[in-house]
């Protein structure tokens, strides 16, 4: 399975099987003192899960993967593309392709974990 975070404004992954729109999200970048930074930094990582729509859409994601993936491996799928995206592919969809990868992980499948557009700025 492999987790790709993106941003829209710099196209969607071609590759893409499934593919998760995030900017309904709570923006970091808004956030001055967290602008500078990925959804990887662990003060992002805090704003991000302070807010309920989050662990809300989590917990949505989780159970649709949890019933995907088999559905995938019945069919003999051996890989699976999931793309997250947010405007820039900094914030909101790296912190969510984390969030996912992890989960994805401990249910024993083997994870990829790509984030397109980190260094892109503006």
């Amino acid at each position: 399975v492999s987790l790709v975070s993106f941003g829209f404004k710099y196209g969607v992954p071609i590759d893409s099987d499934l593919v998760f729109d995030v900017r309904f999200l709570p923006n970091p970048n808004f956030v001055p003192h967290l602008k500078p930074h990925t959804g990887a930094d662990p003060d992002v990582i805090e704003y991000m899960k302070s807010h309920a729509e989050t662990g809300q859409f989590l917990d949505h994601v989780y159970r649709f993967v949890d019933y995907l993936l088999p559905q995938y491996e019945k069919e003999g799928k051996a890989y699976v593309t999931i793309s997250i995206g947010c405007t820039g592919g900094r914030h909101r969809s790296v912190f969510i392709a984390n969030a996912v990868a992890k989960h994805v992980s401990e249910q024993s499948y083997r994870v990829k974990v790509s984030h397109r557009d980190t260094e892109k700025k503006g």
